[in-house]
């Protein structure tokens, strides 16, 4: 079997607040295949966007184990970590704010090639004009600012950018969620492209779960900064076992009334992130908690390649 391109183990990010620590990332563990895509979902303020930003180091990691082609980067020097950027890019939410106002879609793209010293003028010339031709910006658009583009140019723009040290791996940051329905799916297109030219590996952010399912090979679910159910993303849809996946998928719009499926409606109050006790953070929304589930649990795989935290998942599922 290859060696995944990103495997995280037990990763943690903690912040520190007032009261103690926030546990925005804990114990969180998966794998992601080179040329495949793993969409990360959940509800805002779960901890994916804190996940993508701490695998590429703009975060440190609090605890855990951060593997790129089989080699640790969990703690890397700063010149360590200056190649690992060439590796390793990201693709902003929001392309307005991501962009230097003051750099034109020219500068934008260079910006990075030049801070390598590696190339001519020319050679960076060149670069910026096919990186423009691959992400779909005209030529017209070179010396445009943010301001003079709409919301998928810009970000085709950052996208360019991510690419332009040719990097094997991006995380994408709800790319499309700050975007027209009609922009995005030319967005998702334009990635799925790339991916397929450049055997490109990603993390995809999202809390779209019909974006994710165009896009993504496999499904991570997180809850309240942890994993509670991985599996690829077919088997996902048709078989969700935690009970917060399926919770999920129910708020799903379908406009077929043959197989829409009953709302399921979470009721409690949402466990407070700041010094969590051990034990599923779920368990207070969840209908089928018993005193178990205050013990603590890690992913488990019930099905083959289907992993789920949950001390009940099979009985609930009836597995």
């Amino acid at each position: 079997m290859s060696t995944p391109c990103i495997e995280v183990k037990n990763l943690q990010k903690y912040f520190k607040v007032r009261n103690g620590f926030l546990h925005a990332t804990d114990d969180v563990s998966f794998k992601i295949e080179k040329g495949k895509t793993m969409g990360i979902v959940g509800e805002s303020g779960c901890g994916k966007s804190t996940l993508g930003r701490t695998i590429i180091h703009m975060h440190e990691s609090t605890g855990g184990q951060i593997f790129y082609n089989g080699e640790d980067v969990t703690k890397v020097s700063h010149h360590e970590l200056k190649e690992l950027r060439t590796h390793m890019q990201m693709v902003f939410q929001d392309p307005y704010s991501s962009l230097n106002p003051r750099f034109t879609v020219e500068q934008t793209i260079r910006e990075p090639l030049q801070l390598t010293h590696k190339y001519t003028k020319a050679q960076i010339d060149e670069e910026v004009t096919q990186l423009m031709e691959l992400c779909g910006v005209e030529e017209r658009l070179r010396l445009a600012y943010p301001h003079e583009m709409d919301g998928g140019r810009r970000q085709r723009v950052g996208i360019a950018r991510a690419l332009a040290l040719n990097p094997e791996f991006i995380v994408c940051d709800e790319p499309v969620s700050a975007l027209d329905v009609s922009i995005q799916a030319q967005v998702l297109n334009l990635l799925k492209e790339l991916q397929q030219k450049r055997n490109l590996t990603y993390m995809f952010v999202t809390h779209d779960l019909s974006v994710v399912r165009h896009i993504s090979n496999d499904i991570g679910v997180m809850y309240l900064g942890q994993m509670v159910e991985t599996s690829e993303s077919k088997e996902l849809f048709v078989q969700p076992l935690h009970p917060y996946t399926k919770a999920l998928l129910s708020a799903i719009p379908s406009t077929n009334i043959h197989s829409k499926q009953e709302r399921i409606i979470l009721k409690g109050e949402i466990t407070s992130p700041i010094n969590p006790k051990p034990g599923c953070r779920f368990a207070a929304r969840c209908p089928y908690a018993t005193p178990e589930c205050s013990q603590p649990q890690h992913l488990e795989e019930v099905l083959p390649n289907h992993f789920v935290s949950c001390h009940r998942c099979k009985e609930i599922n009836n597995l």
